[in-house]
This record gives C-alpha cells, structure tokens and sequence, in this order.
C-alpha cells in the first residue's frame, strides 16, 4: 500500500469516528490502543494493520458487511510481521489486551502448541514463570502482562464460545516451573477439559507425528491465524494460508488423545511431578 493509499485510509477513518460522534479517547481504548496511535493513523503518519483496521471499525461499531471495503484496502500485504521487540518496547501487557479484543470477537478459537501450555489454560504461576524468562521483563511491565493474560481467561467461560486446544506431550514435562507447580498447573488443565465448550487433545510421544511441529499457531474462526516464531508474531488472514492452517491443524488433532485418554496421560504426567516434589 503506497503512502497516497494509507493516508487516504487513515482520512477515511477519521471521517467515520467524528460521523459516529464517538472521541479518539473512547475508540482508542475500545480497539485496545493508544489514542496517539490512533490519532498517527488517522494522520496517515502509521501504515495500519488489517487487525488495526478492523478493531477500529468494531470500535466505531460499523458492520461487517461495511468493514470489507476497508479491510480490502488496509491488506495490501496479506502477511502481516511484528517483531518481538517493537512488542516489548510497546509493552506485552498491551499486546495481551490486543489478543483479548480479538478472542471477545471469536468464536470458534483453534491453537496447536508444541511450545507451552496455551496462554489461556495456564495458572498464575506458570504466567509469572513464562514472564520470567529472558529477556525478563521490567517487574512493572511484568505484573501488568501477568494480570491481563489471567483477564484473558474468562472467555474460556462463555459458553457461545468454542476452544480447541492441541498441544504437544513433550510441553507438558519441559520444566518452566518447580515440579509441585507444573503438576498444579496439569491438574488446571485436567479440570478446564471437562468445560463442555474445551476440547484439549495432546498429541502422545508414542504415536507417529502427522506432521512437523514447526511453530505454534491460533486460528480464530475461519478468517484469521497468528503465528509465533522466535523474533515476531506473523499475522495471516490470506484464504489459502487459513486453508493450509486448518488442514495442519486437523491432521495434529486426528492424532491426538481426547477427552478420557488425554486427562489419563496428563494424569500420569501430573503424578510423576507430584512424586518428583515429595523427594525434594
């Protein structure tokens, strides 16, 4: 999109938010941005994302038979690339109240982790624990990302709502935390699979892989994935790249333990942690 384009854009934003007589503070805050940001967009000085775009006009509340001309004009490029450190110095506690905004508009939410255990399933501990790692964060900026990730989770309760989780066995015994808190944090995982809108399928060490377990990934609906890798967070809402996401992401779950089988094996793992603890 040449500089003409997104100016043009960001005019055209600006146009509909003074037309809903709605301030920039008030859909800053509600497309989980700040109003500086907003205020560079609708200058055309900030190139927007399609995510960007789109939360604006679910802020301005404009809808989603009307969104698609914008949509179409802000994905110039299909792919969309942030890196980890723009994050950082944006501050992650943001980047998690971003993700939230887009998990309140999906419904039906797919992630396969050959990483962690999925951002929304993890206890307090395994949070703090993640955030602890290098480059560990400022303990300001640290304590705000841990809160907004646990806010993250009530979603998981809104029965509107589906979630497919795959993971893979191995994520389960890396050592993130101390043994007594990765066997807590399986029991939460034990305990969230018996929610009857969670499906959690791990894929067993034991079974031939379907496929690479290159990196993880979430698909929300059919219209948008992220995937991570080891320097950015790599956005796609491309037909044919959702196409391939959804296919990888079925071969993993065909492959996976569910439900009785699955909580067996987190069982057997969880107690293995749980002996481990007693000996220390």
């Amino acid at each position: 999109m040449s500089g003409e384009q997104h100016n043009d854009l960001g005019k055209a934003l600006r146009a509909l938010r003074i037309a809903s007589e709605k301030t920039a503070e008030t859909v800053a805050r509600r497309a989980s941005m700040s109003p500086a940001k907003l205020s560079k967009i609708e200058n055309g000085r900030t190139l927007p994302s399609v995510q960007d775009v789109d939360m604006i006009l679910s802020a301005l509340g404009i809808s989603d038979e009307a969104k698609a001309e914008f949509l179409d004009a802000a994905r110039g490029a299909a792919t969309e690339q942030t890196a980890w450190r723009e994050l950082r110095r944006m501050g992650h506690w943001k980047h998690q109240q971003a993700i939230k905004a887009i998990e309140a508009r999906t419904t039906v939410l797919r992630l396969f982790q050959g990483q962690l255990i999925p951002g929304v399933l993890q206890s307090a501990e395994y949070v703090s624990a993640v955030f602890s790692l290098p480059p560990e964060l400022p303990e300001e900026s640290k304590a705000k990302t841990i809160a907004a990730r646990i806010e993250r989770q009530a979603v998981l309760y809104d029965r509107h709502r589906e979630f497919h989780f795959v993971i893979c066995e191995h994520v389960l015994r890396w050592r993130v935390c101390p043994p007594g808190v990765m066997a807590t944090q399986l029991d939460r995982l034990i305990s969230l699979s018996r929610l009857p809108n969670v499906t959690i399928g791990v894929l067993p060490l034991a079974k031939p892989m379907p496929d690479f377990p290159m990196t993880c990934f979430s698909m929300h609906d059919d219209r948008l994935v992220m995937v991570e890798t080891f320097h950015s967070e790599i956005t796609t809402r491309d037909p044919k790249d959702v196409s391939l996401y959804l296919s990888t992401f079925s071969r993993f779950d065909a492959a996976a333990l569910h439900a009785d089988d699955m909580r067996s094996l987190v069982e057997g793992i969880r107690d293995e942690f749980f002996r481990e603890q007693e000996n220390i």
